[in-house]
């Protein structure tokens, strides 16, 4: 009996690691990214919800302040981002079929096969042109309002986003008394374009505060230390 089990034991050693259950089939897409649909890339996982993405396809997701999870929505830290090691060693093990010439290759090595498989390269040459939608019997409005750059109110100076149009007041004009339209509220449907704002940089500040602070990578330092600067220089005027 004991030899037995030692026959046994042995066999399953040299047993290569089951795969994912249905096989070969579907085996790419189970180990493919949801951003970029190819097979993981040195992949990393959220702690949160555990979601996993090649890293440098999460990269993008960590440069905002409060980044979300691109598969579920939900919030997560960033330095809760940890490298997916069992999702890895799982790549090394499993192989799947090229989807061009179906010679079975580890997933790992799956992304520099497919790169120089002639039959895939055959098949995207071979794949019918980008035909567009049917053109639309409704007219395309001419007049659709810019809102996403502005012009300065008080020297004219153009194509300035929010976060421009907010440092180039600051800096240019923090002494000019003049009351000017906001051009960014002017812009937005429920703006009035003929209503002049009295003291047009802390309306910038206030008014469109949360967008300010979306789009501007600023510390609560440097957003503590601004916001002072300005209230002296108003305060001096």
């Amino acid at each position: 009996m004991a030899m037995f089990r030692s026959l046994v034991a042995s066999a399953q050693q040299r047993q290569p690691p089951a795969g994912p259950a249905g096989g070969d089939s579907g085996l790419e897409a189970q180990f493919s990214c949801p951003i970029c649909l190819e097979v993981y890339h040195r992949p990393v996982a959220i702690g949160g919800c555990g979601h996993t993405f090649c890293g440098e396809c999460l990269q993008p997701c960590l440069q905002v302040p409060s980044p979300l999870c691109p598969l579920c929505r939900l919030p997560f830290d960033p330095k809760k981002v940890d490298k997916a090691a069992h999702v890895e060693k799982q790549l090394s093990s499993y192989k799947a079929p090229c989807r061009g010439c179906h010679k079975k290759v580890t997933l790992a090595k799956m992304r520099v096969h497919i790169s120089s498989c002639l039959k895939v390269q055959e098949q995207m040459a071979n794949c019918p042109k980008f035909v567009p939608v049917v053109p639309t019997s409704q007219p395309i409005p001419s007049n659709i309002p810019n809102r996403s750059t502005f012009a300065c109110p008080y020297c004219g100076a153009r194509n300035l986003d929010q976060q421009e149009l907010v440092k180039h007041c600051v800096e240019s004009h923090r002494s000019d008394p003049h009351r000017v339209v906001c051009p960014i509220c002017s812009a937005m449907p429920w703006g009035d374009p003929s209503y002049k704002s009295a003291n047009f940089l802390q309306h910038l500040l206030h008014r469109h505060k949360f967008s300010y602070d979306t789009f501007v990578d600023y510390s609560i330092d440097e957003e503590a230390a601004f916001q002072a600067a300005l209230a002296l220089s108003l305060s001096e005027n």
